[in-house]
């Protein structure tokens, strides 16, 4: 059960103190809690998670607590670094990992993820769906994650999944156009193999915008939806089958075009 705690300090103590007294949670639970981002407070005048236990805070401060264990108790699966250019790091995101944590936690985010392996600033440069696995690139100075994010709010940057989609359909370079939330998105999906005992097809997709749900919803509009889709298809033992393969742009800081992809064995989707 998600249960909320809002304590304002009567007194200088420690953050862990106020929020046991508050909550009826133990101390180690409360610390866990803290270090998987799950506590909040106010930092020069911006809401930020607050991750030690030991903290000493003033009387009159206000600390959140947003206390879920399913979500707590979870174990993120590792990610992978693909290499450091220092100003911005490549990053394969495994099925389930989300790209941001929530106001519950970040434990089981691809940007915690990072800032602990780096021990560096990250900045969150564009998302991935959590159930999807794939490409992502994770920004170390404010200035490269605003250029990088550029890139991926234009047109200027090619962007391939492969997607293991329902049924047999042989396609090549179809445009699909369905607006997405009123929005214009495109995609572009070409028939890789198909599979006749499992009724599977492996399609490429590229995009050329980034709508939330764009390739999912696309599939699903011209009847093919991605094989472990459970909202846009029907729900299956396998992850969902959408892996974001490769990226290529002008890069704004190396003014250099560049060309990332997964290095095998990242780079394919599991058998269904």
């Amino acid at each position: 059960m998600r249960r909320k705690f809002d304590v304002t300090t009567r007194q200088p103590e420690s953050a862990a103190d106020a929020l046991c007294q508050a909550s009826g949670l133990s101390r180690q639970r409360i610390k866990d809690a803290m270090n998987k981002g799950a506590c909040w407070w106010t930092l020069k005048g911006k809401l930020v998670r607050l991750r030690r236990a030991t903290k000493e805070v003033k009387a009159g401060t206000r600390l959140q607590l947003y206390y879920d264990e399913n979500v707590l108790d979870r174990k993120p699966e590792p990610a992978t670094l693909i290499t450091d250019k220092t100003r911005y790091s490549v990053w394969y995101k495994p099925h389930g990992m989300l790209a941001q944590g929530s106001q519950w936690g970040d434990h089981c985010s691809l940007l915690r993820w990072a800032e602990l392996e780096l021990k560096r600033p990250c900045y969150l440069i564009h998302r991935l769906d959590a159930d999807a696995a794939g490409l992502m690139l994770i920004a170390h100075d404010s200035k490269a994650a605003g250029a990088l994010s550029q890139c991926f709010s234009g047109r200027t940057m090619t962007k391939q999944y492969l997607a293991r989609v329902t049924g047999i359909i042989c396609i090549q370079d179809q445009l699909i156009d369905m607006p997405v939330d009123g929005k214009v998105a495109i995609s572009r999906a070409t028939t890789l193999t198909t599979d006749e005992p499992s009724q599977t097809s492996l399609l490429q997709v590229a995009i050329e915008t980034g709508r939330k749900h764009q390739i999912r919803k696309h599939l699903q509009s011209i009847g093919h939806p991605i094989v472990g889709d459970r909202l846009y298809g029907r729900p299956a033992k396998a992850s969902l089958q959408l892996l974001a393969l490769s990226l290529e742009f002008d890069c704004p800081l190396s003014r250099q075009r560049v060309k990332l992809e997964l290095p095998e064995p990242l780079n394919r989707l599991s058998p269904v």
